[in-house]
């Protein structure tokens, strides 16, 4: 069976569908148009939790979320500071992730990692998350956990990019279903080259979340969820539990 998933696995992330050719240079940017560019490409590249929040850990053994997972934002493609910053701009970024999660023994903390590689594109994504369950939630209670999270731009030689997001999330499971939801701050260093003649901006937005997580089987589970900030995100993950 954990074989079986795993096929699944690697067939759903290689089938994402090639976007049109996207180069970031910064060309005809102005300072104005940087700080927005800067906001929507680090909420689009900020950490999507992508779990409930119950913990994996805390149990006597480890336990593994291994996935693929695709995060379609919709940008602003037309406004001037993505066509002035940059070339082959799509009407959505979409992001093919690698995801996962490791809970920790005897304590309810998780820890989380993700790498994405954007089709056509010399846009890369790293990142990782630590969480901490407070509560682990039961059968009448809900789970309430806290998330500190990194995520860094890299393949763009114009530009530095990275974000550190802080989050709240709750969530009560109902049999196969768990719901959830989420708030924090997101943390947007950009800074350009030094061949680029801007300055580096700092951003911080809100982001809430809300999303649903499927088992389907013991090994396998599905989990979708909604991101709003400025822009919307939309996620998808199909993941192996062990």
């Amino acid at each position: 069976m954990k074989k079986f998933v795993l096929a699944v696995l690697i067939v759903l992330l290689t089938a994402v569908p090639a976007m049109a050719k996207l180069d970031i240079d910064l060309l005809g940017t102005s300072q104005t148009e940087f700080k927005e560019f800067s906001t929507e490409l680090g909420l689009a590249l900020s950490y999507i939790p992508l779990a409930p929040a119950e913990p994996l850990g805390g149990g006597v053994l480890p336990h593994f979320d291994v996935g693929v997972e695709a995060t379609s934002v919709n940008i602003s493609d037309n406004a001037a500071y993505w066509t002035n910053a940059a070339t082959g701009v799509p009407s959505m970024l979409l992001f093919p992730k690698l995801h996962a999660q490791l809970g920790l023994p005897v304590v309810p903390i998780d820890i989380g990692v993700v790498y994405s590689k954007v089709p056509d594109s010399d846009i890369k994504l790293t990142g990782g998350e630590i969480k901490w369950a407070i509560l682990k939630g039961s059968t009448l209670t809900p789970a309430l956990a806290l998330r500190a999270a990194y995520t860094k731009l890299e393949g763009v030689d114009v530009l530095d990019l990275d974000t550190k997001s802080l989050d709240v999330s709750i969530s009560k499971g109902f049999a196969m279903l768990t719901p959830y939801a989420g708030i924090g701050l997101v943390r947007i260093t950009s800074e350009p080259d030094s061949s680029v003649p801007l300055q580096e901006e700092e951003i911080t937005e809100t982001k809430g979340f809300v999303g649903m997580k499927l088992s389907l089987l013991p090994v396998l589970n599905i989990v979708a969820e909604a991101d709003f900030a400025s822009i919307n995100m939309y996620s998808f993950r199909l993941n192996l539990h062990f």
